[in-house]
């Protein structure tokens, strides 16, 4: 002992060691005689505890991470829509200006990550507002990839406590927003089959919102209003008379009906869906017809309902219907058009679910499913080809990509598919994708649109160099001249036969046919050799030979031709094909050559034949179709005015006749297939 009374011992080496064992077993022990309720309560404690910790850490750190992983990671929207068509659209800049951008994010003015994140957001906000969460934006994915727990990922977002209250002002609350529908992040834009899947399960929205919402957010980039000028002289003024006359006995007697009977003086329909009203639209707007336009616009906009469980054909409704409201939308800038137009497209988007990208004909647009047409597995050739232009347009009118990317699909797989010097049997099947074996080869009926479209999808894309389209189209005018393209043995005839079972020649044309020499014309315009306009002048000379021959002045639906002289006509008509529809496709033709070359000859052959359809075809409630055109003492009438006659045919005959031959400008407009104009777009770079 020591001074102090301190005791001082001396221990053995390994002793120390001794003692901290044996307080780490004491430990043990006593932890293992707890009860197992106390010991779960202590580790509970202590997560808690750690939680906490991480909560209190400052969130500036956290988000600046995130967002710098956020830069990284960027992409452009799923898709971006060209740059506008000048014609329909002046006066649009490339920006977009900041009233229309989507919700903006308030953030401390001291803090540069966030106003990256607002930047990063202004920049996609042409297609970033995409599905509206009033205000709601989605964290970067990576937070959650790197590691952290998910209430400390969604700890991240949130603004720090209320040490700033500036941060308050406009802020996200993402809590209070959980509720409501998340905005899709254009840096994770959806698959197409998850943009197929939403857009049929949701026929009432565009990429997940209203349609208001999404027309708000591209409104700078929505159609403007044309102005037609109406009738400007004799020619002119009796085609709109004949619309007006057609227009009445309609009004009056099949008002919201698809077709008119005109003599029995009732209605006729098909599709229950408003044919005639919907297929008239752009003719009264470009006629000038502003009392029948609001009258009809009133309908479709309080009447028109595609929710009805019917099944409808898909080319039919697509060619009428989707068409004729995506022409009244850029003609008269009315988004109300373009609103019921996407509804539509959403509706016959289940079409497209078949196995092989080729869709199926028929849609029931109520129950949102489709199958291939009752009487047949296959699909009509023309049919699935002749849905390009309204799809197409319709994506480049909403900025939503879907359409065009099911429709573009089509393409794709029938250019992959083996054909004749260019040419396509008349049938294909939806479930294998494959042309029927021997199926006849024919530009009538079944067979015309697809050439038809090759050309006009090209000049709607903005008629881009090797483009498949065009080769495709190019092979196949080359197939008609080689394969079906024969003249009658003595007045030289040119006249396009048929390949039964794609092999025999038949010497048959459709009146249908007879849009050919427009197509073709329109090809030379666009920088086609010299042998495509040969063949439209010739042919068209032979349809209008097919009119002049009938002591009606009028054509009929088929015509057949001698193949050598010892048959006593060169072209002659069988009676069970002696009927007369109404059809436009020649006077089709008569517009495209005096609009391309401005020669009135073409206009005088027109005027002939209206004058034919005047003597011939009208009755007391509008025009009618005829059973014959080969007596002009009996044409024996049908009783039935087809919407094409008021879509086509008289827009035609005004276009035909009017003083100023660009009224609708070919460089700026191209036709669908039932007449309805759409815009051409800018070649995308």
């Amino acid at each position: 002992m020591k001074e102090g009374g301190h005791i001082t011992l001396t221990l053995p080496p390994g002793s120390a060691a001794s003692v901290d064992e044996r307080g780490r077993k004491s430990l043990r022990r006593a932890w293992n005689q707890l009860p197992r309720c106390q010991r779960n309560l202590i580790i509970l404690g202590i997560t808690g505890f750690c939680v906490t910790v991480l909560l209190c850490l400052s969130g500036d750190q956290l988000l600046a991470a995130s967002l710098k992983d956020a830069d990284t990671k960027a992409e452009v929207a799923p898709y971006q829509m060209p740059l506008p068509n000048p014609h329909h659209h002046p006066g649009v800049v490339k920006d977009v200006p900041k009233d229309t951008a989507a919700a903006s994010v308030s953030v401390d003015k001291k803090a540069p990550q966030a106003e990256a994140l607002s930047d990063k957001f202004n920049e996609l906000v042409a297609y970033g507002e995409a599905n509206s969460a009033e205000n709601v934006v989605r964290l970067p994915e990576t937070v959650a990839a790197q590691g952290l727990p998910q209430a400390i990922a969604m700890a991240v977002a949130l603004p720090p406590p209320d040490n700033n209250k500036e941060q308050d002002n406009g802020g996200i609350d993402i809590l209070n927003n959980v509720e409501e529908p998340v905005a899709q992040d254009p840096t994770d834009p959806l698959s197409e089959g998850d943009q197929l899947e939403q857009a049929i399960k949701n026929p009432l929205t565009l990429g997940g919102v209203s349609f208001k919402q999404h027309l708000k957010k591209i409104k700078p980039l929505l159609a403007k209003g044309q102005h037609f000028h109406g009738a400007t002289n004799e020619r002119q003024s009796a085609v709109v008379a004949a619309f007006k006359h057609s227009w009445a006995g309609y009004k009056k007697y099949a008002w919201g009906h698809d077709n008119l009977k005109p003599i029995s003086q009732y209605s006729h329909e098909w599709f229950g869906l408003g044919l005639t009203i919907i297929d008239s639209l752009d003719t009264m707007y470009i006629m000038g017809l502003d009392d029948e336009f609001k009258e009809a616009r009133d309908w479709v906009e309080h009447s028109l309902r595609f929710d009805t469980k019917r099944d409808v054909n898909l080319f039919e409704v697509t060619i009428r219907v989707l068409g004729g409201l995506l022409s009244a939308y850029h003609l008269s800038g009315d988004t109300m058009f373009l609103s019921k137009a996407a509804e539509l497209g959403n509706r016959l988007l289940p079409a497209f679910q078949s196995p092989s990208n080729i869709p199926y004909s028929d849609v029931n647009l109520g129950d949102l499913s489709a199958h291939s047409p009752k009487w047949s597995p296959d699909s009509s050739t023309s049919e699935v080809t002749t849905i390009q232009l309204e799809f197409r347009d319709l994506s480049r009118s909403t900025n939503i990509s879907i359409y065009e990317q099911v429709a573009q699909k089509v393409n794709e797989k029938v250019h992959d598919l083996e054909k004749n010097h260019g040419l396509v049997p008349i049938f294909i099947n939806a479930n294998t994708g494959t042309f029927r074996n021997y199926a006849t080869i024919s530009l009538g009926a079944r067979g015309d649109s697809y050439y038809e479209y090759l050309l006009k999808q090209w000049i709607q894309t903005g008629r881009k160099d090797n483009d498949n389209l065009i080769l495709d189209y190019m092979q196949a005018v080359d197939g008609v001249l080689t394969q079906l393209m024969r003249r009658t043995p003595r007045e030289h005839w040119v006249y396009i036969g048929e390949l039964i079972n794609g092999k025999d020649f038949k010497p048959k044309m459709d009146h249908l046919t007879c849009y050919l020499p427009g197509t073709l014309i329109l090809g030379h315009q666009n920088g086609m050799p010299d042998s495509h306009l040969i063949l439209a002048r010739d042919l068209l000379d032979t349809c209008y030979q097919t009119y002049k021959m009938n002591p009606t002045n009028l054509a009929a639906e088929i015509s057949y031709f001698a193949l050598t002289e010892k048959d006593d006509q060169d072209i002659y008509v069988k009676p069970n094909d002696a009927h007369n529809l109404l059809r436009p496709e020649f006077v089709e033709s008569l517009y495209y050559f005096y609009s391309l070359t401005g020669n009135r000859t073409y206009q005088d052959m027109g005027w002939t034949i209206f004058q034919a359809f005047e003597t011939h075809a009208k009755v007391n409630a509008g025009y009618t179709s005829m059973g014959n055109v080969k007596n002009a003492q009996s044409t024996r009438l049908r009783d039935l005015m087809e919407s094409f006659w008021m879509s086509e045919t008289l827009k035609y005959f005004y276009l035909l006749f009017s003083d100023d031959r660009k009224e609708i400008d070919l460089e700026q407009w191209v036709f669908n297939s039932e007449g309805h104009p759409l815009p051409v777009y800018p070649l995308k770079t």
